[in-house]
């Protein structure tokens, strides 16, 4: 009986074997994760190891391995150059406004569809906000140039119809920020509110008819049963846009700034363009200022998730 007992014991398998055995389970997901992973090594963690320029003179003859280390030398001279503090102004000034008035607007964008009974309506509204998602910067660079030209553009022939005076819009400073933030808008609000729809869809219908029954209104129920329920869709995306504050979209910039503008328009990563490709070819200076740019992104991103699961009972990425 006891040598029975012995050849019935039970052995439980390591944590190895767990995890092995799960992936021999899902297989075909694993093999479909594949080239994101690849990907991802190659182009995200491979280049890394070129951060190491940023202490260097780097000098494209020589190499990284030969060219002299010259420890933080590049970093006090970045602080010191008028230009890159002007990057950065213009860079946290931008993505103040994405964050304040771009930010909630696909919010607001994905309720108000949400409101609308007619489906059809519905349906061809959502596609028309959709569709400036899929134009490339550089035709809306250029459209913008067009629409805007002193003589033959269609805003200031209008302007000028109306009594006005026709400007070079793009060629003025005060105006680059409104004409930023406004392209911005035109482009990415249907695009962005496709997510914020799909978590409208998964709160209770039970929770809005009970409400109806209690006679709350529209705008009730919006704010005490949709805002709460798309809360930690918010609260996530909110966090990787504070994430992103040092980061500018470059193709937009890129597109929209000149040297008339440039004293609004130069962000982190014009800035790190043009010292680093375009005028002075500096690539040490330029992947400093990079590393900067990184360092600073990764603490706001943590203390944005610290901050997010203290006021809104735990939710975050993390």
């Amino acid at each position: 009986m006891r040598t029975m007992s012995k050849s019935l014991t039970y052995s439980r398998p390591s944590a190895a074997q767990r995890r092995w055995k799960a992936v021999r389970r899902n297989w075909e997901a694993y093999l479909l994760f594949l080239p994101v992973l690849v990907w991802y090594v190659i182009f995200c963690y491979m280049p890394m190891g070129g951060l190491v320029i940023a202490f260097k003179q780097f000098s494209p003859i020589k190499g990284i391995a030969d060219s002299p280390f010259i420890g933080m030398a590049n970093f006090t001279r970045i602080f010191s150059t008028p230009s890159f503090l002007a990057a950065v102004r213009n860079t946290l000034i931008l993505s103040a406004l994405n964050l304040i008035i771009v930010f909630p607007i696909p919010i607001l964008f994905a309720i108000l569809l949400n409101e609308i009974r007619h489906q059809r309506f519905k349906k061809i509204v959502q596609t028309i906000s959709y569709l400036p998602h899929f134009i490339s910067w550089s035709v809306v660079g250029g459209l913008l140039y067009m629409l805007m030209a002193p003589q033959t553009g269609a805003i200031n022939n209008l302007i000028v119809a109306f009594g006005g005076e026709a400007k070079n819009y793009m060629g003025i400073s005060q105006y680059f920020r409104t004409i930023a933030v406004g392209s911005t808008i035109w482009k990415t609000m249907g695009w962005s509110a496709i997510v914020y729809i799909a978590a409208i869809t998964n709160v209770d219908e039970q929770l809005y008819e009970a409400a109806y029954i209690d006679g709350a209104g529209r705008l009730r129920r919006i704010w005490h049963i949709t805002l709460p329920g798309i809360r930690s869709t918010i609260a996530v995306l909110l966090i990787l846009q504070i994430g992103s504050i040092m980061n500018s979209n470059f193709d937009q910039i890129f597109m929209l700034v000149n040297d008339m503008t440039l004293d609004v328009g130069e962000t982190i990563d014009y800035y790190i363009y043009r010292i680093g490709l375009s005028a002075s070819n500096n690539f040490s200076l330029a992947t400093a200022s990079g590393m900067i740019k990184s360092v600073i992104g990764f603490v706001l991103v943590v203390a944005a998730n610290a901050l997010s699961k203290k006021i809104s009972d735990g939710e975050g990425i993390w």
